[in-house]
This record gives C-alpha cells, structure tokens and sequence, in this order.
C-alpha cells in the first residue's frame, strides 16, 4: 500500500478548521484535523509534507514524523509547521488502523481502562451560553451540567478584566476576550467579581463540581499569584495558562508560591518543551493538544514523558471531532489520562451534522472508539456540498 495523494478540506461555517486527507492505491482514506490560520497549514501540508509522503508506506509513521519534523526544524518548526505536522499524522494512524481492521488505541498498546471522564469547557455553543452563564448563572449552570451527569466544569472569569484585543481574524470558542497582552494589574473589585463564578457554584452545588481554571495566559506573574492565592480556599482542580508558557522558570515560580494545581499548556510543541516544564517542575497536570503539538506520534511520548514524572495528562480540545476522537484514543492507551475536555454545545450541535460518528457520552464519561481507525469520517453530504474546497496533491 502505497499514499498516492494527500488532501486538504477547508469548511466554511468552521473557519479555523482544516482537515487533512490521505489517500492509498487501495482506496483506503485517512483523516487528519488542525486548528488555526488553515490558508497558512494548508500551504505547508502542500508545498512540503506531501513530498515526503507520495508514494510512501503509510506505516512508516515514525520515519514520516522524523523526516517532516528535521525539514521544518532547518527553517524553525513551531506554529503552521506543527499543526500541519499533526493533521497528517492523525490521518496517517487513521489509515493504519482501518489497514489492520483496529482501533487506534489498540495499535498504541491497548485500552488501560473502558472509559473517561470527561468536564465541559463552558462556551457559548449550539443550544448553549455557558459563556455568559458562568458569569451571570454560574449556579444555575453548575446544577444543569450536574443534571446531565458532568462533574467538572471549565470557566476564565477574569479574562474581561485584562487588556482586551479585538481585530478581523476568526477568533476561537471563547472569543476575543482570551486573547490579548498579558494584564499587568487586577484590582481588588475585579479580584473580587470573578470570584464570584467561582463562590455561585460552590454555593449552589457544593463539592459535587469540580472546578478548572482558565487563564489564556492573559495575565503576568504577580496577577496570576493574586488569582491563586485568592482560589486556595475554593479547592479548584487546577489553574490552567494562567501566564505564558514561553519560561519555565517563571511557570515553576507560579506552581511553587501557591497551593492552587497548575495545568500547562495547549501552547507547547512537541516534547522538547515539555521536557523543560516538567525538569523545572513548573506543572502539576500535562495538557497536550494533539492537533498542534505534533498528532498522536508525538502525544503518545509526551503522555509517557509526562508519567515518568508521576504526573497526569489532561489533553485540549475545544475544536472539531477528530481532535476529540484522537483524545479519546490517547486517553484509553494511556494509564495517567486524567480527564477529557469536551464542549456540550459542540458535540450536541455542529459535530452531527459534520461527522459520520458522534462522541458517545453517557453519566459524564466518554466511551471509546470502536471502529477501525479513527472511528469518524467527514458525511459525504458534507464532502459534496457548497461550503466546502478542496485542494489536492498531485493536481488532478
């Protein structure tokens, strides 16, 4: 079996998303997903990864991660490079697990339990405004997530107060709000105002909900210690992202001055930096997103890199269902998965109409693939219809 042409899909109504297709001589056809700027991933997958794959075995995923990984590292491999890097790998393990009729997590070794926990990233989506909820009902929101069997919820009640950016470019999930210079001063009353999201689900729901915290690295050192420190008492699960993650010193300051547990972070690629976190121990919990960081190849060694230090991985997702999916096959193959992110409003909304296969949810936990692969695909209905374009190498 040979990869004789690698595809990219770019879907209107999810700006940000860009899926990958690999191909073989025999018909069969791997899908891959990447997040973020998908003009600029989808040159790369193009003007570079598809000539170290066309005409290759698509089993030689190592040798292919290998060779993609030193071309794009002469030049400096972060950002598009990486992204693009992980959609074509994800195919690639789709590809192999529908050669040999398995699951992804069976190639990886097999399932270390039979489902996962998953909590719900509180944005405005599908039939949902978490979003606003938190901020205005987070009681309420607390007890209706409860209802449905979810026991973790995430939410960033002081991004508001940080210096705001806003521009033309399609923003992620949680809005423009997330991103922006890292805030330099939070007021007593601003403290005080997004630790009332946090009170209201304590009040109304007690120690039934577990709690996370964003941050998106809106803040500087001294802001996210005040944070902290004001979250003691509240017993959250972690703090995530609370600065930037480019200094591991720095991040070991945050995790050591305070007794809140910091997760860290979607924004590192590859387990060169992850390597440098956990040597410093500038994190208590490993959030690797598969999408960016380098596919399930590279996941599969951060999870075990982040386990030789006794810590848990907890991997990102706030994007489409093949990241999800690829989650989901990380997290049963490995024994120090800790929880999945999820968004209700996705998963009860876009994702159906999109994908062949839904995640199966049932009391708060996520079952596992079962298919062969991946265990999704994009519709064919969606393949054929107007608010999709193709790119194809070689030209057809």
């Amino acid at each position: 079996m040979k990869i004789s042409k690698v595809e990219t899909i770019r879907y209107k109504p999810q700006p940000n998303i860009l899926w990958v297709r690999v191909h073989t001589d025999e018909g069969l056809v791997g899908l891959g997903e990447t997040y973020y700027l998908p003009g600029a991933v989808e040159a790369i997958v193009h003007d570079m990864i598809a000539d170290f794959l066309l005409g290759q075995n698509p089993f030689d995923i190592e040798r292919h991660w290998d060779s993609i990984f030193s071309w794009a590292n002469f030049f400096g491999y972060a950002g598009a490079e990486m992204r693009s890097l992980s959609a074509v790998d994800i195919a690639l393990w789709d590809l192999i697990g529908q050669a040999t009729g398995q699951p992804i997590h069976n190639l990886l070794g097999g399932k270390c339990r039979d489902q996962i926990r998953i909590y719900n990233t509180c944005v405005n989506a599908g039939p949902y405004r978490d979003q606003d909820d938190f901020i205005e009902r987070p009681g309420q929101l607390a007890a209706d997530l409860l209802a449905q069997g979810i026991t973790a919820m995430k939410v960033w009640p002081w991004d508001r107060f940080a210096p705001q950016l806003k521009g033309g470019i399609p923003m992620g999930p949680a809005g423009w709000s997330a991103a922006g210079p890292s805030g330099a001063y939070l007021s007593s009353e601003q403290l005080n105002e997004g630790l009332k999201s946090v009170q209201g689900i304590r009040d109304a729901v007690g120690s039934k909900m577990e709690i996370l915290i964003e941050g998106h690295s809106r803040w500087d050192l001294n802001c996210a210690l005040r944070i902290a420190r004001a979250l003691e008492p509240y017993d959250v699960l972690w703090m995530e992202d609370m600065i930037k993650p480019d200094s591991s010193s720095d991040l070991a300051r945050l995790t050591s001055e305070s007794r809140v547990p910091h997760c860290v972070s979607e924004r590192l690629f590859t387990r060169y930096a992850y390597r440098e976190i956990l040597e410093q121990r500038a994190a208590h919990i490993v959030m690797p997103d598969l999408i960016w960081t380098g596919g399930i190849t590279e996941g599969r060694k951060i999870a075990v890199l982040a386990d030789s230090f006794h810590l848990p991985i907890a991997p990102h997702d706030c994007t489409g269902l093949v990241a999800l999916f690829a989650n989901l096959h990380l997290c049963a193959a490995s024994n120090n998965a800790m929880v999945l992110e999820t968004v209700r409003g996705f998963y009860e909304g876009w994702y159906g109409g999109v994908y062949t296969e839904n995640i199966r949810i049932n009391h708060g936990f996520a079952e596992f693939p079962t298919r062969p692969g991946l265990g999704t695909a994009i519709q064919e209905s969606v393949l054929r219809g107007p608010d999709v374009s193709a790119r194809i190498t070689p030209a057809q």
